[in-house]
């Protein structure tokens, strides 16, 4: 048990780290929230990526794109419009749906998650090299 908790750990931090990363170099900042949210994500899709082994990347990457645009939906009502800490902001952007969400990022956020399936087969090669905690990726 120990082990799946530091994997877990693991790949809740890369995610972490990678979206808050992607945001500074986007935006020029980020927010401690979107360490947990990319966090989240990213240990979402992990498991997504792996369990769709053999789906297309297009599949993939529309699943990844509809969670990812969701979770930003429900953050955001959070954090930006409940909690006024005004995270991010899509009201300028066509077809924002209460400036949280907007089919432009949505677009982004299916490329972001063809790369975290290259990224979920690295680290689940990796992990259970260290761990030994899965058989076979297949």
């Amino acid at each position: 048990m120990k082990e799946k908790t530091a994997q877990l750990i693991i790949i809740f931090g890369i995610g972490g780290f990678m979206y808050g990363l992607i945001e500074i170099v986007y935006r020029g900042r980020t927010h401690w929230t979107m360490f947990l949210l990319g966090g989240a994500l990213f240990t979402l899709l992990y498991y997504i990526n792996l369990s769709l082994r053999t789906r297309s990347m297009i599949v993939r990457g529309l699943i990844g794109c509809a969670v990812i645009t969701a979770a930003e939906f429900v953050v955001g009502l959070i954090v930006n419009r409940k909690y006024s800490l005004k995270v991010w902001d899509y009201s300028n952007q066509p077809g924002n749906i209460l400036g949280q969400i907007c089919p432009s990022f949505s677009f982004a956020w299916f490329f972001m998650t063809i790369a975290s399936v290259y990224l979920s087969v690295f680290l689940y090669w990796q992990l259970n090299k260290r761990f030994r905690l899965c058989q076979d990726f297949g």
